[in-house]
């Protein structure tokens, strides 16, 4: 039985997190724990068991953690997977915004001791073959760019996963270079650029998590996108994520690995 925690439990990530682990049989949901859960709604799933939502890790008993699972702010999951690893206890993270000189820590730490780290972008399984599918594509085509969709409350923009998409991108060969264009009335409206790619982002209601990549050539476009319709679709790859962990050494980022594509 692998004992889990969950930071950013009363989140709508957290929450799903919460339930998925309770419903596994192979799994135990040790704590929960939301600085803001006096501002929040508490997830059905951990009224059901009966499991209090702690305002802070303090209230944790670190012994008792086999994995600790973060879904809150880039900053709060930096802090929340340093504490794990100086309590042996492994860590997945779908947190996004972490930055690279936190990530070059996090390595560090995570591949001189006991504790290994998953971190993803975006644990959906459809999504990380997107990205895949989007590698490939880039080896043919030579020009593409990203629109990237999420609901209002999202608070990053571009998402984890357009950066990590633009990235992979941006290391094949064939990826060219965007050419300069003018932009007269409305500054801004060509997006942001990461390296050879253009990245476009939407904020609005009404959407949870979308992504289409655009490539581009002479005569013709191909579009590769994955739409999330809700957030249970996240929780096969969390699972995966928290049941290998302990076997994948240091930190592994993505789920590529894991799933061996």
């Amino acid at each position: 039985m692998i004992k889990v925690a969950v930071m950013g439990a009363a989140g709508k990530m957290g929450g799903e997190v919460c339930g998925a682990v309770l419903a596994d049989p192979g799994l135990d949901l040790v704590g929960a724990v939301d600085p803001a859960v006096l501002d929040k709604e508490i997830p059905q799933a951990l009224l059901t068991a009966g499991i209090t939502v702690l305002p802070g890790k303090e209230g944790l008993d670190a012994v008792a953690i086999d994995v600790m699972v973060d879904f809150t702010t880039a900053d709060a999951a930096v802090e929340n997977v340093l504490w794990a690893v100086e309590n042996d206890i492994h860590s997945v993270v779908g947190t996004t915004g972490i930055t690279e000189p936190d990530i070059k820590r996090i390595r560090g730490l995570a591949d001189s001791g006991k504790a290994n780290v998953v971190l993803a972008a975006n644990f959906a399984l459809g999504a990380v073959l997107m990205m895949k599918f989007s590698e490939t594509a880039a080896g043919i085509f030579d020009q593409a760019e990203i629109i990237e969709m999420h609901h209002r409350g999202k608070l990053d923009a571009p998402s984890g996963t357009a950066i990590e998409t633009a990235r992979r991108i941006g290391e094949v060969p064939k990826a060219s270079k965007v050419p300069l264009s003018d932009e007269r009335e409305v500054k801004g409206s060509r997006g942001g650029r990461l390296g050879g790619v253009q990245i476009h982002s939407v904020r609005l209601d009404g959407l949870v998590a979308h992504q289409e990549v655009i490539f581009g050539s002479t005569g013709e476009t191909l579009r590769i996108r994955h739409d999330t319709i809700n957030r249970s679709c996240f929780m096969p790859g969390v699972l995966i994520a928290i049941m290998a962990v302990a076997s994948t050494p240091g930190l592994t980022v993505g789920l590529e690995p894991l799933l061996e594509i």
